[in-house]
């Protein structure tokens, strides 16, 4: 649970270095589009950001933030098999985990995605347009964060409870200690 807890942090590290260039990332989204001559629909999928930075990002600052985000979201990715290895857990952090697969999915439908508060990231997008553009990829991160948290400190209280039940059971099924035997008062030789 340790080795969990320390990789979500590194990947919320590196989340808070890649949410300082969020405005670089629009950017770089917005030159890929334009080089794929796919300015109509939106960014929808981890694909999508994929297939612009393979194919249509030819700028090496906008290249890195993209790939900065891919690689973030195959982090996540690696997290939740080991999260699903070290805790199979009740259904609560079971629906966590299968909520974070399906928006960590390659191509899933991102459109719909919006961060609520305390995130404002796609409040910080200043048209419409771009929060309709790209407000889904941009609110995956926080979402997928946050589900994550949520997982690790359900976990955490769930354990706890179990190691109580089990110390409890422990205490419960110990012999009574045993008394000293009797001795007549007076002097003891020891």
């Amino acid at each position: 649970m340790n080795e969990v807890v320390e990789t979500l942090r590194k990947i919320e590290d590196k989340y808070k270095l890649f949410q300082q260039q969020q405005f670089t990332f629009i950017r770089a989204l917005e030159r890929s589009r334009e080089e794929a001559h796919d300015l109509i629909r939106p960014v929808s999928s981890i694909v999508q950001v994929q297939c612009y930075k393979d194919h249509h990002c030819y700028n090496s600052t906008d290249r890195r933030v993209l790939s900065m985000f891919v690689s973030i979201c195959s982090e996540l990715r690696c997290l939740c098999r080991r999260m699903e290895a070290v805790h199979a857990g009740d259904s609560v952090t079971k629906g966590l985990l299968e909520k974070c697969k399906v928006l960590l999915n390659d191509s899933n439908d991102l459109t719909a995605l919006r961060a609520t508060y305390p995130h404002r990231v796609v409040n910080l997008l200043s048209l419409e347009e771009a929060r309709h553009r790209y407000g889904g990829v941009v609110s995956l991160l926080p979402i997928v964060l946050d589900s994550m948290r949520e997982w690790v400190t359900h976990s955490k209280r769930k354990l706890l409870c179990v190691e109580k039940d089990f110390q409890k059971f422990l205490a419960a099924n110990q012999p009574p200690p045993k008394k000293a035997p009797w001795r007549p008062p007076g002097k003891h030789p020891y």
